[in-house]
C-alpha cells in the first residue's frame, strides 16, 4: 500500500503555488464579473479565462496541441493584459515574471475594461 505523507516543505510549496497562481486568478475573475470559485476547477478555469478575454471555448483544444499552444497562450496572455488596460510591455512582464506581474494585475487598482480592452 502506498502512503502519501506531506511534510512541511511540501505544504509550503502548495501554499506558495496557491497564493501565486490561484488567488490572483480568483480576483481577476471577480473583477471581470465571473465566478471567483472557477479558479479552483482546472478546465473550467480555462474556459472562464477565455470568456474574460473574449475568445471561443475551442481555444482550449488549441492549448493542448504541442507548439501551437505556445502561440495561443502568449496571445491569450496579451489579451488578458489588454482586458485590464495594460499594454504589450506588461504582457512581457507576465510571461517572464508571472509570480510578480500576475498578482499585481489581480490585487492592484486595475479595472476590467472588457474583452481584449474593447
Amino acid at each position: 500500500m502506498i502512503q502519501l505523507v506531506l511534510g512541511m516543505p511540501q505544504i509550503l510549496i502548495i501554499l506558495v503555488f496557491l497564493s501565486i497562481f490561484v488567488l490572483p486568478n480568483r480576483f481577476l475573475y471577480k473583477k471581470a464579473n465571473q465566478p471567483g470559485w472557477a479558479s479552483l476547477i482546472p478546465f473550467y478555469s480555462s474556459i472562464i479565462w477565455l470568456r474574460v478575454i473574449g475568445k471561443p471555448w475551442f481555444w482550449l483544444i488549441l492549448f493542448l496541441i504541442p507548439y501551437v499552444n505556445i502561440i495561443f497562450i502568449v496571445w491569450a496572455t496579451n489579451l488578458t493584459s489588454k482586458s485590464f488596460g495594460k499594454d504589450e510591455g506588461y504582457t512581457i512582464g507576465i510571461l517572464l515574471l508571472p509570480f510578480i506581474f500576475y498578482p499585481i494585475l489581480a490585487f492592484g487598482s486595475f479595472t476590467y475594461i472588457g474583452p481584449a480592452g474593447k
